[in-house]
């Protein structure tokens, strides 16, 4: 480790940020270093605190239970107003951000979240603002009609040109019907609403519906325009509208050499230098990061839009410390505030010296703090963010905050939250499976849960879903802030998506989230059929859901399962367990598509876990299955895993390690111990196995 005022950090971290990120930042190594030792120093102590006061809730609910206190919500409302889970609501505000992009202010779409240790991933997602309409729909199951095989089917081609047509039809309203068009620039004189059409690029036609761009490309020599009667090639959508790159829930990294590689990403998306090398088809190919988009005016008049995603980075929250910087008394540093530090200083390099933006053209830097748990941390996370902001010589406020909705007690708290940040916010959201995982832990000893697969009927999740969008309208985000829902976690189930996940936008969600750059632009036709403005318009004027609801835990009142509905359980919630751990200890794989326990792909990452580890511990507390029962589903699903990984050179059989492999102790730990995990956490445990396997080869 090497001294830098005091802290002893470690010697790829400080080439890091001494060869990499600090040049060209126009802050000094010495300032660097003076000013994180200064910052840890002050909030350190108090970061400990809230975290002591976690456990200290917890345990106080914890009896409550054990007791025989009420699980009736409004029971539940005045003991947690009692012992200050619950605080005073604010009086009625509007949050002030400043400088907020339009993506995030004023536009509705969808939103990427991708791991930051995956740069190929990284830069599908930056470059996924535009995507082909026609490629989303042929390459998924998004139509129904003759498989896509390695030569193009004419029979399916035409099945997705009509879907787009009829798409055209229902977005840019024209005299007749765009199936009968032959001359695209004749029917886009022809617009029921003339403002729609904006503008021309060098081979197509630029038009904007409900704030988003359709580019409507015609090259009569093209193998797909020849054949069209109106010499159309393709439609390109506006896609995804923001991405978050994830330094959390998404990736591995458990060290300081983790840490520097998910920072020089970060960095290199920053200065617009990553790339990725990879073999698709026998060829070698190079992805960087996609140019401006360059187009006339219908006057003549030359402008640009945005080419690629605006970029959120979600930091660590306020749980985890990191060994690539030890304090003074030789702990490690809390990681949220590294993280703090470092991706703002990369991210304020953006524009420096009157160079273009590559990241949005406000200035400002968008950060996501996770898995905060009230409105004191949200204020904490705002005087830290104060902090950086002094370092770096930067304005006030000009560091935005996303805070997600995804811990019981800031859902219960959200109007405190979000006042606590109302001059940098410009993001709340829900997420199923972390609050899902928060709540079966804070009324972990209430009794046993209803299964998994019914916690989505339960009441508390409707009133959560209800009271994030009521909340966040009450306190103005309309055109000013985002408003968000989770993510679409099936990739190869896109005729699913386009079905049922209108839902989001028709709640008023500005945006949701989707696993991959084809999922993002078919979601995108949800938001040219739905407009959220006119949703949001309407809800605003609704009752705020009741927080009774939302505290009414989702246990099973009589709980009378079968010995084979339990078995089904377990093996359920085993095989996703296992399926997502044994990648993220033995590959150091933080987010990946795994498959489920019909062999349907996933998109999983630790909220997926943290729900599966708890419902377990959650059975065994409470009697429903024993240890033994447990342990034997576990012994199923990792046979039905190995199974699943055997095609991967890479992957170690759990079962051909006799189940002593630290991948499967990981799981195990996961489950027994999961009752006294700080809120259900995965993390702990899973760094914990992660540190040992890279140790030990």
């Amino acid at each position: 480790m090497i001294d830098r005022h005091g802290l002893s950090v470690a010697p790829a971290m400080v080439r890091f940020v001494e060869d990499q990120a600090l040049p060209g930042s126009g802050i000094a190594a010495d300032r660097f270093w003076s000013g994180m030792a200064d910052i840890l120093t002050r909030f350190t102590p108090e970061n400990i605190v809230l975290l002591r006061r976690r456990d200290a809730l917890q345990a106080r609910i914890d009896d409550w239970y054990r007791q025989g206190g009420s699980r009736d919500g409004a029971e539940q409302r005045a003991f947690l107003t009692e012992i200050g889970y619950l605080a005073p609501e604010p009086a009625p505000f509007t949050i002030d951000p400043q400088d907020v992009d339009d993506e995030v202010a004023r536009m509705a779409g969808p939103q990427l979240v991708v791991p930051i240790l995956n740069a190929r991933f990284l830069l599908n997602a930056a470059n996924a603002r535009w995507g082909s309409l026609y490629d989303a729909l042929y390459g998924t199951d998004a139509i129904l009609s003759p498989g896509a095989g390695a030569c193009y089917d004419s029979e399916r081609g035409g099945a997705v040109i009509r879907w787009a047509r009829d798409f055209l039809d229902d977005s840019l309203p024209i005299a007749g019907s765009w199936h009968e068009v032959t001359d695209v620039e004749a029917a886009a004189a022809t617009l029921h609403d003339p403002t729609q059409f904006v503008g021309r690029s060098d081979n197509g036609l630029l038009f904007r519906h409900h704030g988003l761009h359709i580019e409507i490309v015609v090259d009569r020599a093209h193998r797909i325009g020849r054949t069209d009667a109106a010499g159309i090639a393709d439609i390109l959508l506006e896609s995804a509208l923001t991405t978050i790159c994830d330094l959390e829930d998404s990736v591995a990294a458990v060290d300081a050499e983790d840490k520097v590689a998910a920072y020089a990403n970060w960095l290199g998306l920053i200065d617009g230098t990553l790339s990725a090398r990879f073999d698709k088809g026998g060829r070698t190919l190079t992805r960087t990061l996609a140019e401006d988009r360059h187009y006339a005016a219908l006057d003549g008049t030359p402008f640009t839009l945005p080419g690629r995603s605006l970029l959120f980075v979600r930091n660590v929250g306020h749980l985890m410390t990191t060994p690539a910087i030890r304090l003074p008394d030789g702990g490690e540093a809390p990681e949220g505030i590294v993280d703090a530090i470092v991706t703002s200083l990369i991210a304020q390099r953006d524009g420096r010296d009157g160079a273009a933006r590559r990241n949005g053209r406000s200035g400002s830097i968008y950060i996501v703090k996770p898995k905060m748990h009230g409105p004191d941390e949200a204020a904490f996370a705002n005087r830290l963010f104060d902090a950086v902001e002094d370092l770096f010589g930067l304005d006030r406020h000009r560091i935005k905050i996303g805070v997600m909705d995804e811990e019981r007690r800031t859902s219960a708290n959200l109007a405190a939250c979000i006042h606590a940040v109302k001059d940098r916010i410009v993001f709340i959201n829900t997420g199923f499976l972390d609050r899902t995982g928060d709540e079966i832990h804070t009324a972990m000893r209430a009794g046993p849960m209803v299964r998994k697969a019914d916690m989505k009927a339960t009441d508390w999740i409707a009133a959560y879903e209800d009271r994030n969008v009521q909340i966040g309208l009450a306190c103005g985000f309309a055109g000013r802030a985002q408003i968000g829902k989770g993510m679409w976690a099936a990739p190869d189930r896109m005729a699913d998506m386009l079905s049922q996940k209108t839902g989001h936008p028709m709640a008023g969600a500005s945006t949701a989230w989707v696993p991959s750059p084809t999922a993002a632009t078919l979601h995108a036709t949800h938001y040219h059929r739905i407009d959220v403005a006119g949703r949001q318009q309407a809800r605003s004027a609704e009752a705020l859901a009741s927080l009774d609801r939302l505290l009414t835990p989702p246990l099973a009142s009589a709980p009378d399962w079968s010995a084979d509905e339990i078995t089904a359980e377990l093996d359920n919630n085993a095989q996703g367990l296992l399926g997502y751990v044994v990648r993220w200890i033995d590959q150091g794989v933080g987010c990946s598509k795994v498959p489920d326990i019909h062999d349907i792909g996933l998109m999983e990452d630790r909220a997926t876990l943290r729900i599966s580890a708890q419902h377990m511990a959650n059975w065994l507390l409470h009697g429903v299955v024993t240890s033994e029962q447990i342990d034997q589903a576990l012994l199923r699903m990792a046979e039905k895993v190995d199974a699943q990984n055997a095609g991967d050179p890479s992957y170690r059989p759990m079962l051909g390690e006799g189940c002593d492999g630290l991948a499967f102790q990981a799981a195990r730990a996961l489950i027994f111990e999961g009752a006294v995990q700080p809120n259900g956490y995965t993390e702990p445990l899973l760094h914990r196995y992660r540190q040992r396997a890279k140790t030990e080869g």
